[in-house]
């Protein structure tokens, strides 16, 4: 049995490195197919044979493994095998192109370089106007010879960069370099730069003119003054005023950088054109290029991006004023109110626009710098997914900062109370609210935090009064002089538009410690309550002395008993 196994274990490490036919023999010879199995001891020699098969090549040669991942140095290889391409210049202009891998390129390239340098400079010192441009076969590969001078091989990742074979790309160089070389030259012939001189001198006065020319019409712009405005109005046609002025002052400001921009561009593009003028300052174009091209892209994003959102400024002002002005969705109940909300709503607006115009110049300027935004903005999902769980409280705030300048809760202007603290609202945004207390402070509070709010001028406010008049006191009278001051109050041109109705005394409220307290209320303009009720107090007060009534001042009666008076049980 030991040997039928050890033969079974051979012809199965057969069938796995050998073929069908030869694994039959196997069996068939160790007498597993139509024969008796032969016990000798040929049978044991046969176990060499049976482990000398298993060779590790053959049978992982059947047998898919995992693939063999690259290394740091495969990769490394990968990249310095990588083809990369450039132009040669002359005289700063491109005469052909050249590849090769990513190791040798910078060789190659400042070699043909050279080259071209040497041989340029023999022939403009040499009287010949032509030059003689060769090309022969050396090693199955053109070579170029300019004056009977080396200047470069062309080898197979040339053509095939152009799609073309190697003899016709060194017979398209060779025109190229003929072409080049001898417009060269003549170009350094004094005749050439007298020419070239008159033309620059043309471009400079050309220049002088535009950029006067600019600077008058600039000057002509700033003529009309812009008066300062303040950021809250009540009156319609003061609010449409400065919306106008606003509007203005961010034209100007478009205008101004334009004009900055256009100068800028007259004397960079003026100066950058004379350089490619002689053939000694053109090679400085590429350099200015090659400089200035990653600041250039983001400079033009940059001011782009500001004129846009200076612009979109100006046309929030026109769409506000118009609104306005035309009375649409107004009535004579929310028109001043809604004026009151004007530079929130414009305030904020102007808020979302900027962040919008920002992100769409950030991503213009990957762009330009050729990063591939798209696997970024499928991935800005995720960041926004994990930049959400971490700024929730800054979600709620913008979110209940919408809610507050949708529903009217206050704006920019009002005077609320949150809580323990109250105040003007100085500034409102998506984020927080700022108020400035009676004694100066700025208060911030979070958005979120705010939960209820009470608004002391929407739409109208009430001087709530409260009038102490002594017991003693004819109380018809006093109710009378109250009414009366408040009438006459009304009926004056200077508080007249201040107070909305006609004052209104309810009478007496309550017995007080002082005595009858009698309540007014007058209903006053927005944050008017306040100077209403002081100019209230003086002519009642003129009104009292002049008819004998006295304000009461706090009082307690004292009852005191004589001691004969007093029961045993109250000592």
């Amino acid at each position: 049995m030991r040997l039928q196994f050890w033969a079974i274990a051979r012809c199965t490490i057969a069938m796995a490195a050998t073929t069908a036919a030869t694994a039959g023999s196997c069996l068939t010879s160790s007498g597993f197919l139509g024969t008796k199995p032969v016990v000798s001891g040929s049978a044991a020699i046969g176990l060499e044979p049976a482990i000398a098969v298993v060779s590790v090549p053959k049978v992982t040669a059947q047998i898919p493994l995992i693939p063999q991942l690259p290394t740091t140095s495969s990769l490394s290889n990968e990249t310095n095998d990588r083809t990369v391409s450039d132009w040669i210049y002359l005289d700063g202009r491109r005469l052909f192109q050249i590849a090769a891998s990513r190791s040798n390129f910078s060789d190659r390239s400042q070699n043909i370089q050279n080259n071209l340098s040497q041989i340029s400079t023999r022939f403009f010192l040499s009287d010949a106007e032509q030059v003689k441009v060769d090309t022969r076969t050396v090693n199955g590969l053109p070579v170029i010879e300019v004056n009977d001078k080396y200047l470069m091989t062309v080898t197979t990742a040339d053509a095939r960069l152009q799609q073309v074979d190697p003899a016709t790309l060194a017979q398209q160089i060779a025109d190229n370099l003929k072409t080049g070389l001898e417009r060269a030259k003549r170009e350094r012939q004094p005749r050439f730069l007298i020419n070239q001189g008159k033309i620059t001198a043309g471009i400079v006065v050309a220049m002088l003119v535009a950029s006067w020319g600019i600077y008058s019409w600039q000057r002509r712009t700033k003529r009309d003054p812009i008066e300062p405005v303040s950021p809250v109005s009540q009156d319609a046609e003061h609010i449409t005023t400065q919306l106008n002025q606003q509007q203005h002052q961010h034209f100007q400001e478009v205008k101004k950088r334009l004009f900055q921009i256009t100068q800028a561009g007259i004397w960079g593009g003026g100066s950058f054109v004379v350089l490619g003028l002689f053939p000694y300052t053109r090679v400085l174009q590429i350099g200015i290029l090659t400089a200035a091209q990653i600041p250039l892209k983001l400079g033009v994003v940059i001011l782009g991006t500001y004129v846009v959102i200076r612009l979109s400024f100006a046309l929030i002002d026109r769409f506000t004023s118009t609104l306005i002005s035309s009375g649409a969705l107004l009535n004579s109940e929310t028109s001043e109110r809604l004026q009151l909300r004007v530079s929130t709503f414009s305030g904020v607006t102007k808020s979302i626009v900027t962040v919008i115009w920002v992100g769409v110049g950030i991503l213009m300027a990957l762009i330009f710098f050729g990063v591939d935004i798209v696997p970024l903005l499928a991935g800005a999902g995720l960041v926004g997914v994990a930049v959400s769980l971490a700024s929730q409280n800054l979600i709620k705030d913008a979110i209940n900062g919408f809610l507050i300048i949708i529903e009217d809760q206050y704006a920019l202007g009002d005077v609320i109370a949150v809580g323990d603290v109250g105040g003007l609202v100085e500034n409102l945004n998506l984020r927080m609210t700022q108020l400035r207390d009676a004694e100066g402070r700025l208060i911030t509070i979070p958005n979120s935090e705010i939960k209820v709010v009470a608004n002391l001028s929407s739409r109208w406010s009430r001087a709530d009064l409260t009038i102490p008049v002594g017991y003693q006191t004819d109380i018809d009278q006093a109710l009378h002089l109250i009414k009366d001051v408040a009438m006459k109050m009304n009926q004056d041109l200077q508080w007249k538009r201040q107070i909305l109705e006609a004052p209104q005394v309810l009478g007496i409220d309550h017995f007080g410690d002082r005595g009858l307290m009698i309540r007014v209320w007058i209903k006053t303009q927005p944050l008017k309550q306040w100077d209403v009720a002081r100019e209230y107090r003086r002519r009642l007060k003129i009104a009292f002395d002049q008819a004998g009534v006295e304000i009461p001042v706090p009082q307690q009666t004292i009852w005191v008993n004589k001691l004969n008076d007093l029961r045993p049980n109250d000592e």
